[in-house]
């Protein structure tokens, strides 16, 4: 297929809007944006999650026994990263709002990649834990920065899939992470460095690289997008102005205020920190249960792979149906119960076989919730900044979830404890997923009748326009 042509679109006069009566084009116009867009946010959240898991890999390389990392040592090392990830990621997003995602979001990537780099200096608990502070502070607002970003380019009924595709990098982090830490620790030595500081280096310098070259390349809103001809570019935005209902796109506090006063902000919340421990605790000591399990410790790094690699296929398969059939909540749910199924197992099993079943059923259920999750949140927070707002608040607020991750592991080999608080937390996440759902839906027929009851239609809709998703014409995805 071309570019966009005249006779592919309708010009409809008392509206202005142009749309393409080409399902064809349609597709081939998003495919596009698919491969300038979606490359580099893959990239970026690849990155992030590989630098702030690498830990676990670190671990057993032989860092905790180089630091002596003894007693609860390692979890307060990994838990102080989300401390102030969790408060930097509002004000980031606001920040984003402001200024081009191009300068924002590649000047956090520099700030982070340096810090990482700079690990590979760490000879002492203490500067392990002053330098994972830096690290969480640095990186926090890549990843709502990123979901927000896609907000700004896709409708509603195809975020999940995109957002899925990005965060399958984080499946594909853990288990490359790995591979790199099975290869990188061979190093050991090289430079008077430990394999494991090698592991912070390298990925450190890979990461400002990327930065780097993201600053010239990385595109940042549609209506300055050069790869669209005109006629894709008027399609875009005519598309998300109907699909957000002609919502403001103005940065005004009230909106801020909205998205923090809004009770379903924190429903959202909930649901995400539910998925968020487990996912963690899976990431930061996949390497450490296997290992717990019998396997040797290069053995453990390469067995970390397959649960992560299952983990990243089920995130885009589960993301590219929920966007078919425009649905959040089940897909959520069915998610946590297979994860569930695979804490269970890990739980009672007291084979190897069994055991590591559990540990893939844990990250292929888990991994697919989180995108659509993130999906969900943003679709029904309505208006830019709102939106940003609640995505910054729902993965900021749930990441302090990271800090329990962290300390739910203390109990080898079993780790009975660890094990029934993940499974605490999905349960937590399935029953409130319910509540969602139910009162999504009984939302959306008041609105109904709210219309047919004061004849509310499009014509009306620049009436809303800052009441955010509060619009009578307003639906949420259930």
């Amino acid at each position: 297929m071309g570019s966009l042509r005249d006779d592919d679109i309708e010009l409809k006069s008392d509206s202005l809007s142009v749309l393409p009566v080409n399902p064809r084009e349609q597709a081939r116009i998003l495919r596009k944006m698919d491969w300038h867009l979606l490359p580099f946010v893959t990239v970026f959240f690849l990155l992030s999650f590989l630098d702030r898991a690498n830990i676990g890999n670190a671990t057993v390389a032989g860092m905790a026994t180089d630091l002596k990392l003894t007693g609860f040592k390692y979890n307060i090392a990994a838990a102080v990263f989300f401390i102030p990830y969790s408060f930097a990621e509002v004000p980031s997003n606001i920040i984003l709002k402001l200024l081009r995602p191009s300068r924002w979001i590649p000047s956090i990537m520099v700030t982070w990649g340096i810090v990482m780099t700079l690990m590979c200096l760490v000879n002492s608990y203490r500067s392990l834990v002053i330098a994972r502070a830096f690290l969480g502070l640095t990186e926090a607002g890549l990843y709502p920065g990123i979901n927000y970003y896609i907000c700004l380019w896709y409708p509603r009924s195809e975020r999940s899939k995109r957002i899925a595709i990005f965060f399958s990098a984080a499946s594909v982090a853990v288990a490359f992470g790995g591979l790199l830490a099975y290869g990188i620790e061979r190093m050991n030595g090289v430079g008077g460095l430990y394999g494991w500081q090698w592991m912070f280096c390298l990925e450190g310098i890979v990461t400002v690289l990327v930065a780097v070259f993201s600053f010239f390349y990385m595109h940042d809103y549609p209506e300055t997008a050069k790869f669209l001809t005109e006629p894709e570019r008027l399609y875009i935005i005519d598309v998300l102005k109907h699909d957000s209902n002609s919502l403001s796109s103005l940065f005004d506090t009230q909106f801020v205020w909205q998205a923090m006063k809004d009770y379903k902000t924190y429903v959202q919340i909930l649901i995400y920190l539910g998925l968020l421990v487990p996912g963690y605790a899976i990431a930061l000591f996949s390497p450490t249960i296997i290992n717990e399990l019998g396997y040797s410790a290069a053995n453990a790094q390469l067995l970390s792979v397959p649960p992560f690699v299952a983990g990243a296929i089920a995130t885009i398969i589960v993301g590219i149906h929920s966007d078919k059939h425009n649905l959040r909540g089940p897909y959520i749910i069915g998610g946590a119960l297979v994860s569930l199924v695979g804490y269970i197992l890990l739980y009672c099993s007291v084979k190897a076989g069994p055991s590591y079943v559990g540990v893939c059923l844990a990250a292929a259920g888990n991994y697919p919730t989180v995108a659509v999750i993130l999906a969900w949140a943003g679709s029904n927070a309505g208006g830019d900044l709102k939106r940003g707002v609640v995505l910054a608040m729902v993965i900021g607020i749930s990441n302090l979830g990271g800090v329990c991750s962290s300390f739910i592991y203390i109990d080898p080999p079993r780790f009975h404890v660890g094990h029934g608080t993940n499974m605490g937390f999905l349960s937590l996440s399935i029953i409130m997923s319910i509540f969602a759902m139910w009162n999504y839906n009984r939302l959306n027929r008041k609105k109904e009748a709210q219309c047919l009851a004061e004849n509310i239609g499009d014509d009306r809709r620049y009436e809303f326009k800052d009441m955010g998703d509060a619009s009578p014409l307003f639906r949420y995805t259930i």
